[in-house]
C-alpha cells in the first residue's frame, strides 16, 4: 500500500464528462471539472486511510478501512455507500447508490491511473506524482 500513497496531480483524462454525465452530475458541476486540475493524496496511518481531492473549488476527503462499508459524500454532493478494497497492488472504490460505480487507481512509478466507470462507460484519468 505505501506504494500508492502520495500526491498526484491530473494531467490528462479521458471520457470523464461522459462519465460523469452518466452518475448525474449536473451540466455546471461538469464544466467545472472540465477545466479543474485535481490534485490527489493518498495518506495512511496504521489501518486507516485517506484520499483527498483537492480542486480550486472544491477539496472532498474520505477516510476509510480496506474491505469497510462507509457512507461517501461526492464531489458532486450526491451521497452513497462505498467500499474500497486492495486486489493486485491496486485500490478498488466500490460506490452503491443510484447507479454501482467502480474506480481503480493503481501507481507506476511517479503515475497514477485512474480508470472510472459505469454502466457501459469507461473513463481514465492519469496523474503524476507532484512530492
Amino acid at each position: 500500500m505505501a506504494e500508492l500513497c502520495g500526491k498526484y496531480k491530473l494531467v490528462s483524462s479521458e471520457n470523464f464528462d461522459e462519465f460523469m454525465k452518466a452518475i448525474g452530475v449536473n451540466i455546471l458541476m461538469r464544466k467545472a471539472s472540465a477545466v479543474s486540475k485535481p490534485v490527489v493524496e493518498i495518506k495512511q496511518d496504521e489501518d486507516n486511510f485517506i484520499l483527498k481531492t483537492t480542486t480550486t473549488f472544491k477539496t472532498c476527503e474520505i477516510k476509510f478501512k480496506i474491505g469497510e462499508e462507509f457512507e461517501e459524500t461526492r464531489m458532486d454532493g450526491s451521497t452513497c455507500k462505498t467500499t474500497i478494497t486492495l486486489e493486485d497492488g491496486k485500490l478498488v472504490q466500490k460506490q452503491s447508490g443510484d447507479k454501482e460505480v467502480t474506480i481503480i487507481r493503481e501507481v507506476e512509478g511517479d503515475q497514477m491511473k485512474t480508470i472510472c466507470k459505469v454502466d457501459d462507460i469507461e473513463s481514465t484519468r492519469v496523474y503524476n506524482r507532484c512530492e
